[in-house]
């Protein structure tokens, strides 16, 4: 798995947009966050959320491996880990360019207010400094996101990641994430080396695969009866008419002074998915957040995972078998890797480093099994849900990685207990669905997916049927 480029990389951003990068920059050093709003309500943001709540001691330390896990292999006189794959999400990013023309539109709202109201006027004569070309972008925090992780996983693989290492490197072709691989690069060099590279860090080649990083993007099936179908998302939109979001919608129109009618809950969302960037981006405390309490946190919260679980995780079978791609590919560098090692051959590719989006990971961890509940996420089982496993922020965070490991075990008692495998969420080992535990022959893990391996071709889950249905899948 070579690494090379595919074509010219996105093009760079506009002066404007580097003065507001510059801004925010600057922002970031000057502003340290309290205990605050912001805070309280930062675990509850979802796929916006920063890394650092799942990893709390970032905060005080970006380099810091946190406590010693005794469970991790490495490292190990008896196993010596023979390749590395990790499918990592971009860094921190700017809201899209759809999220900013609905916060346009809330701020107007409130700046047309002629009612005398506190916290609408605080808000309305809050500086509106997202703009348009952002849409989506690696934010000044999502560079450093991916320069500290590089950093954190050559101190914590170091016999991996190290120098006269070969390093496969691929892209999904969104410019958040092949900028996601130049910064994470960037980390490594600094880690492996104790300073960067002379070259162009934004110019070193990455491929771009979007047959394996957007996968869903290319899935017939998934498009039509999930992504444009108007009635998949049938119970995200109930729970928007919902008594829990009804509460929320109008206690923020009455703090806001505005009629209920003017408000729905994609401008509520837009709102609290504010304080969210300004914290993640900026590292501040946004007046947006006051609108907000923990509660009010918790119903958004359940919003934005109902969609993840409907749209990218177990509601539709769709969603998890076109990520079969992926995984295929995943065992097909484990089993050629174990291949090099009985045969005394180098490893040809010990390290593979993928960037791509929640969207990528997300579907993956579903096909594998994790964080399943034993009930379906609906619109009318939300306190049900309370102390749910699936839950988006605890999951894919900005910057959130899944990282396999495959160790040749000396000391093994024999053949099959040679090779084993580990597998890494956010930099934690996950437990094995099907054992419970953080290491598995690898030989029992590919006979537990060995229906998935042998069974789930992307062609034909992906292929939608003659007829012109687009009817959504079973649960």
């Amino acid at each position: 798995m070579a690494s090379y480029c595919c074509g010219p990389l996105p093009g760079r951003p506009s002066v404007p947009l580097l003065l507001l990068l510059l801004r925010v920059s600057l922002a970031q050093k000057a502003a340290p966050v309290s205990m605050s709003a912001a805070t309280s309500l930062s675990g509850y943001f979802g796929t916006k959320s920063r890394y650092e709540e799942v990893n709390p001691y970032l905060l005080q330390d970006p380099l810091s491996l946190g406590p010693p896990d005794h469970r991790l292999l490495l490292p190990s006189a008896a196993c010596t880990p023979l390749q590395l794959r990790a499918l990592i999400r971009h860094g921190t990013r700017f809201p899209t360019e759809k999220q900013i023309r609905k916060l346009s539109q809330l701020h107007r709202l409130l700046q047309s207010q002629e009612r005398p109201c506190p916290v609408a006027q605080q808000l309305a004569r809050w500086d509106m400094w997202y703009q348009p070309d952002m849409d989506g972008r690696l934010a000044p925090k999502g560079r450093l996101d991916m320069e500290q992780l590089a950093r954190r996983l050559a101190a914590r693989f170091p016999g991996l990641l190290a120098p006269q290492r070969r390093f496969a490197f691929a892209s999904s072709s969104k410019h958040r994430c092949v900028e996601s691989s130049a910064a994470f690069r960037k980390g490594l060099q600094l880690a492996l080396h104790g300073q960067p590279s002379a070259r162009d860090m934004e110019n070193e080649e990455t491929e771009i695969n979007d047959k394996l990083m957007r996968f869903f993007d290319h899935c017939e099936k998934f498009v039509t009866r999930v992504e444009k179908n108007t009635t998949a998302m049938y119970q995200v939109d109930a729970f928007k008419q919902g008594p829990e979001m009804k509460r929320v919608l109008e206690k923020i129109a009455a703090t806001l002074c505005v009629p209920v009618r003017d408000l729905n809950a994609d401008l509520v969302q837009t709102a609290f998915f504010t304080c969210s960037f300004e914290l993640a981006i900026k590292n501040v405390n946004s007046p947006w957040c006051s609108l907000f309490s923990e509660d009010d946190a918790k119903v958004l919260e359940y919003l934005n995972d109902l969609k993840q679980y409907w749209k990218r995780g177990y509601g539709y079978e769709i969603n998890s078998r076109s990520s079969c791609i992926l995984f295929q590919d995943i065992f097909k560098h484990l089993e050629k890797a174990i291949a090099e090692s009985k045969s005394s051959m180098p490893i040809s590719s010990p390290v593979i480093l993928q960037f791509g989006h929640a969207e990528t990971l997300q579907p993956l961890l579903v096909l594998m099994g994790f964080f399943k509940d034993k009930e379906p996420l609906t619109a009318n089982n939300y306190k049900k849900q309370l102390h749910r496993k699936f839950r988006s922020g605890h999951i894919v965070p900005y910057a959130s990685n899944l990282i396999f490991v495959l160790y040749h075990c000396d000391q093994a008692k024999g053949p099959e207990e040679e090779y084993q495998v580990q597998i890494l969420l956010n930099e934690k080992l996950l437990p094995f669905p099907h054992s419970g535990k953080t290491v598995s022959l690898y030989t029992d893990l590919k006979n537990h997916y060995k229906d998935i391996l042998q069974n789930c071709h992307f062609s034909e889950e992906c292929e939608l049927s003659k007829t012109n249905n687009t009817s959504t899948d079973e649960l």
